[in-house]
């Protein structure tokens, strides 16, 4: 098993220092049996996702069959190998703390033994997933560990819509290794690497899940470039909703820039954050970008945004990019306002390529679950092209 990431900042509220990326003498693991050398994609599939599969989520005040479903990676795996696009792999292992320049400790000991808690409350509740129920909103305390297991679900999680199931620990910790592996091959010389996996990332922050979310694998992939010796690396973020979790485990650093272009937050989920006039603070002042478009949105104003995301990226100096893929853009997605058709998605891809930088890819969000196939892989195939 390869060593974890050497962090000096990875503590408390997850948040590393602006020099904590710097190299610590840590080896790459196996390269060359998991690296094929050249230009095509490398994909790190998460082969434990089913294992997390809620039954329900809450939504608009009604239990509802949950919309992250396995099939959407199923989907994407398919057309991959239809396509014949790169390689597909298994993640390399990764030590646990290997997530603590992103994650609390706190928090990830409460994820590891949440369903064992859950069921040791009731033989029963073996029968059914986890939701929240509590939160600790303003002038309440989150700095005290509750007893009680609902308390603390609450004080760790930020909706009601993101069931927690037997399968969901060893679903998102894979996941995060296959985030970690396509970040070292991009760092070890990639041109591009594909993680895989759900459940996806991008709205779980420092010490809360939520918007499906559980670890955060963009953040963890562009910490992980850090650690590597990369001075500067950005994250753009595509999904239609606000990457709340990314934006806030860097707002205040200067080394990872943040850009996200999706729905207007005003009436979108995650709703309290993602406006425009969060450009970062403290040293992070000016490394934080919002772009929140309203809904109906079609392919010409997102792809005009997209370029000017892309040039405060290059205005950046970014040395590498990781992208959350997300395809809920599409004009089908059930619980999305763009108009995105399948076909843009070709074009989304060429544009990135026309970055030229080395490029982690991280799959997040997109429910219209026949079309996310096809939609993710013309992204990537569109990249190859570019």
């Amino acid at each position: 098993m390869p060593r974890a990431f050497c962090t000096s900042g990875g503590s408390g509220g997850g948040r590393a220092s602006a020099h904590s990326g710097k190299m610590l003498g840590m080896p790459q693991p196996a390269l060359g049996a998991n690296q094929p050398k050249g230009f095509a994609m490398l994909t790190y599939y998460n082969h434990l996702h089913s294992d997390h599969e809620g039954k329900v989520e809450m939504f608009r005040g009604a239990l509802v069959p949950c919309f992250e479903v396995p099939a959407r990676v199923d989907r994407v795996l398919a057309e991959l190998k239809k396509r014949k696009l790169g390689t597909v792999l298994p993640p390399n292992p990764f030590d646990d703390s290997a997530l603590l320049g992103v994650h609390s400790q706190r928090y990830l000991d409460f994820l590891r033994d949440a369903w064992d808690d859950w069921v040791a409350l009731d033989p029963a509740n073996a029968k059914r997933d986890a939701l929240p129920s509590v939160w600790p909103v303003r002038t309440l305390r989150s700095d005290v560990l509750p007893a009680n297991f609902a308390a603390r679900m609450g004080l760790f999680s930020m909706d009601a819509g993101s069931p927690l199931t037997d399968g969901t620990w060893d679903a998102a910790r894979a996941g995060a290794d296959c985030a970690l592996s396509a970040a070292l091959a991009v760092a070890g010389g990639k041109r591009a690497a594909f993680a895989l996996t759900r459940p996806p990332g991008h709205h779980a922050g420092a010490d809360f899940f939520g918007g499906y979310c559980f670890l955060n694998n963009a953040a963890l992939a562009a910490q992980a470039l850090r650690e590597q010796g990369l001075e500067r690396v950005a994250i753009l973020d595509i999904d239609y909703h606000h990457g709340n979790g990314t934006q806030a485990i860097f707002y205040e650093r200067a080394d990872v820039y943040y850009t996200s272009i999706h729905g207007d937050p005003s009436t979108e989920f995650p709703f309290y954050l993602g406006y425009a006039d969060e450009l970062g603070a403290g040293a992070g002042l000016g490394f934080n970008r919002n772009w929140p478009l309203p809904r109906g949105s079609g392919f010409e104003v997102w792809h005009a945004t997209l370029q000017q995301a892309l040039q405060g990226i290059a205005e950046f100096g970014a040395q590498a990019l990781v992208v959350s893929l997300g395809l809920d853009t599409f004009v089908g997605d059930p619980i999305a306002g763009f108009t995105l058709q399948t076909r843009d998605f070709l074009q989304v891809g060429a544009d990135l390529a026309r970055a030229g930088l080395p490029t982690v890819f991280v799959f997040e969000g997109g429910y219209a679950v026949a079309d996310v196939g096809v939609n993710a892989v013309n992204v990537l195939e569109g990249f190859e092209r570019g």
